[in-house]
């Protein structure tokens, strides 16, 4: 049959049905958070009664206990390409209410804005993607391989895409558009994320007689200090990058010692640090500065040191006129009318483990404001998530046929 127009494809995209699931994802409190027991359970489920009820035949793989990625394969009426839509399950906590002017998770509609957590991060993407596959497969214009993927833990070590990835999913895939929140932007690049935690074993000693033993902390001061002025090395080396920012190292967790026992010096100090990096920075040699720098300073304290690289996403970066960026923005041209903007992602997204242990070329690009993640009175624009899903829709055709 003919490829239908634009206009006749987005025809079979169920607004309706869209913001209704976009609801019903937000409604449900998808946290990874084992002291309550709240894993991405219901939220996966809610996903694979959808692509049931569209007739699909989901593939659940638990990662973790309660932790199922859903994996939807359509396959074409004829040969085509292999694209890969990618989403997460999860969100972060919506922390005290006291924050919130409305309930976090009562997915209401106010002024055309739909509310709570999650729904710019990332469950009105996650449901655009979902709605504009059914869409393409309504009109008869699906060739190649359509792999839907609505996965756990991007919100903390990614095990979800890791896990994807490892299983193959990611196979012969042209590349992938993962649908995060990014204010109607093509982001053709994101920042790389180095986790460290750094560990002083000292000696205890009682707090009235601190050279009787090895205290930690002093040694944890000095790879503050470090991790500072390797932060303004690093800024003044390189360039701000015009779609990223700047590299940050940020010390997030600190450790040692208890309240319990304020007279006894503690046997180990811990520090753990977000390290967040454009494409010019060779991680390898960052890690390495991290351990040489613990080295000195054990010989110097005579304490006990070591690094423990809890995960390691190098950033990302795709061309301009690559065959994701050309699509999505003659896509975003049809749909929205404007000049399409390409941007960054100024933090990380399952993109990156797509792109280091799938080998995709990888696209960020979705519903939702790029700085309202994570945040208390989180929402999107209920025009956004419909907008991107006629974006996918209309991208997806085109990328999908590319092959023929």
């Amino acid at each position: 049959m003919d490829a239908s127009s634009p206009n006749e494809l987005l025809h079979y995209l169920d607004t309706d049905g869209l913001i209704d699931f976009a609801q019903r994802l937000v409604r449900i409190r998808s946290v990874n958070d084992p002291s309550s027991g709240s894993t991405e359970q219901d939220a996966a489920q809610a996903v694979i009664e959808l692509a049931t009820g569209f007739g699909w035949t989901p593939i659940v793989d638990y990662v973790r206990p309660g932790r199922p990625n859903v994996i939807i394969r359509l396959h074409g009426s004829a040969p085509g390409s292999h694209l890969i839509f990618e989403g997460h399950t999860d969100v972060v906590s919506e922390g005290s209410r006291d924050l919130w002017d409305f309930d976090p998770f009562g997915g209401d509609i106010v002024e055309g804005r739909l509310l709570g957590r999650g729904s710019a991060d990332m469950k009105g993407g996650l449901a655009a993607m979902l709605y504009a596959a059914r869409a393409l497969e309504l009109s008869g214009d699906l060739v190649g391989t359509l792999t839907l993927a609505a996965l756990v833990d991007e919100e903390e070590l990614m095990l979800g895409v890791k896990d994807f990835v490892a299983k193959g999913y990611a196979e012969d895939a042209l590349g992938a558009i993962v649908c995060e929140p990014e204010a109607g932007e093509i982001c053709i690049t994101q920042k790389g994320a180095i986790r460290l935690e750094v560990r002083f074993h000292g000696r205890i000693s009682h707090g009235a007689m601190p050279t009787q033993g090895i205290n930690p902390i002093p040694a944890l001061m000095d790879i503050l200090d470090f991790a500072q002025r390797t932060e303004l090395q690093l800024q003044t080396q390189h360039d701000t990058d015009p779609l990223l920012g700047a590299i940050s190292i940020t010390p997030t967790v600190l450790q040692a010692g208890s309240r319990v026992q304020l007279n006894l010096t503690p046997p180990v100090a811990t520090a753990d640090f977000d390290l967040r990096t454009t494409p010019l920075v060779d991680h390898d040699e960052l890690v390495s500065s991290f351990v040489t720098e613990v080295q000195r300073i054990a010989a110097k304290t005579g304490c006990q040191g070591e690094v423990e690289v809890i995960d390691d996403r190098p950033p990302t970066s795709i061309a301009a006129d690559a065959a994701l960026v050309k699509s999505l923005s003659e896509a975003h041209r049809v749909v929205l009318a404007n000049e399409p903007v390409l941007g960054g992602v100024p933090g990380t997204t399952d993109g990156t483990i797509l792109h280091r242990d799938g080998h995709l070329p990888v696209v960020v690009y979705g519903p939702g404001g790029k700085w309202i993640a994570h945040q208390a009175n989180e929402f999107v624009e209920v025009t956004e998530i419909i907008a991107a899903a006629k974006v996918y829709l209309l991208a997806a055709r085109d990328l999908l046929h590319s092959a023929r």
